[in-house]
């Protein structure tokens, strides 16, 4: 079911593509594949809808643009050349009111060819497009996402999954603040000046300059990422920090043991310190003993071993997804850039194409709010792992 205010706006529809820009056959973000069927009664259907549309649902982490359709043997080139086109219309019939944006590869750490300009030109390239549409709206506060949802919106949070962009400039973060940043990760993966990212054998924990980036951030009002972060830094963050932070897309690695996984240790003190984990859904991530399989089930087997571990009240979802083929993009980076290993250096489990039942950011909450019905959670438990924790989180940092 679509939104009623989207009017079928398409990514910089006042420009020619091919004249203006680099144009490219880009994947489908509707109906891609078959719909995932989870068995639900038309009762349950029913309240499914009418719990996406009462209550406010906040995806903590996505990357909602569209994928080249071949992706794999287009990527670089696409990233290059090609402005990044929104999935406005697969957003409309998501349920969502407010996504966290980490702006395509505007995230990633400057090994991967991403520095200041770059990520200035992709933020301003997105701001500009969402300024020709009136669907989706820019969020910078608690207030913004309430007020999308009461207006039928999507609030979209600018965010960013690593901080080696601001290289040794700590005012850099005021920069970032000003144009619209309201969430930063301390490592995407690497080692940069704040810390130690997770793919690091030694974890050298939160430098002298992180520690004065975290205040920063405070004072800003920032939200703090540790989904990629080391573990030592990821606890040293949580200790140096006056404000609750978060694990916006992770799993459990007491359920499936690689280092893209949270340890006890970590998404415990996350939970202490006011703040939740978002479970994550990209292809090969929160596999489960159970489910070697990676589905929605294995997804839902990470959220109830966090929800057994902290409480529902610091739990909720950070899907992590794409329009397009996900693992097309993983062969593609995998390749060039190495960067799967954290993801595939743990057990044994059995490859998908792509995630049944969380493949993209137009069904993740969706099947989330369906599956949750299905095994009988409450309404009050429901509205706040969609959505109702993650405002209060939010509302205390920002």
């Amino acid at each position: 079911m679509a939104t009623s205010r989207y009017a079928g706006y398409r990514s910089f529809s006042y420009l020619e593509p091919g004249q203006d820009y680099a144009e490219f056959t880009l994947a489908a973000e509707v109906d891609r594949l078959p719909p995932h069927d989870l068995g639900l009664t038309m009762e349950e259907e029913a309240r499914a809808e009418r719990l996406l549309t009462e209550n406010i649902a906040v995806s903590l982490h996505d990357h909602p643009v569209r994928l080249p359709e071949k992706a794999e043997a287009e990527l670089f080139a696409w990233t290059r050349e090609a402005r990044l086109a929104y999935g406005y219309e697969g957003l409309s019939r998501s349920g969502l009111d407010a996504l966290f944006d980490n702006l395509g590869w505007g995230a990633c750490e400057s090994r991967n060819g991403w520095k200041w300009d770059d990520v200035i030109t992709d933020l301003g390239m997105r701001l500009c497009d969402f300024a020709h549409q009136d669907y989706v709206t820019r969020a910078e506060s608690v207030d913004d996402i309430r007020r999308a949802h009461a207006e039928d919106r999507l609030a979209v949070v600018a965010g960013l999954e690593g901080a080696a962009l601001i290289e040794n400039e700590v005012d850099r973060l005021d920069v970032l603040y000003g144009l619209g940043i309201r969430q930063m990760g301390i490592a995407y993966s690497d080692a940069n000046s704040l810390g130690s990212g997770l793919r690091e054998k030694s974890d050298g924990g939160l430098t002298a300059f992180g520690r004065r980036a975290v205040r920063r951030m405070n004072q800003l009002g920032i939200a703090i990422d540790l989904s990629h972060a080391g573990d030592l830094t990821a606890l040293d963050v949580i200790e140096a920090s006056e404000k609750p932070v978060l694990i916006t897309h992770a799993g459990a690695r007491g359920l499936w043991d690689t280092p893209r996984m949270k340890p006890d240790e970590v998404i415990r003190a996350c939970a202490e310190s006011g703040g939740m984990i978002g479970i994550e859904a990209a292809p090969h991530t929160t596999v489960s003993p159970d489910h070697r399989r990676h589905t929605i089930e294995s997804v839902m087997d990470h959220f109830r071993y966090c929800v057994d571990l902290v409480g529902i009240k610091h739990v909720g979802f950070g899907p992590d997804t794409f329009f397009g083929d996900h693992m097309g993009l993983h062969h593609a980076m995998s390749e060039k850039l190495g960067v799967a290993d954290a993801i595939t250096s743990g057990p044994r489990f059995e490859p998908v194409e792509h995630v049944a039942g969380l493949e993209n950011p137009g069904e993740c909450f969706r099947n989330i709010t369906r599956w949750l019905v299905k095994h009988g959670y409450s309404d009050a438990e429901i509205a706040a792992v969609i959505g109702g924790n993650a405002l209060r989180v939010l509302d205390k940092i920002w």
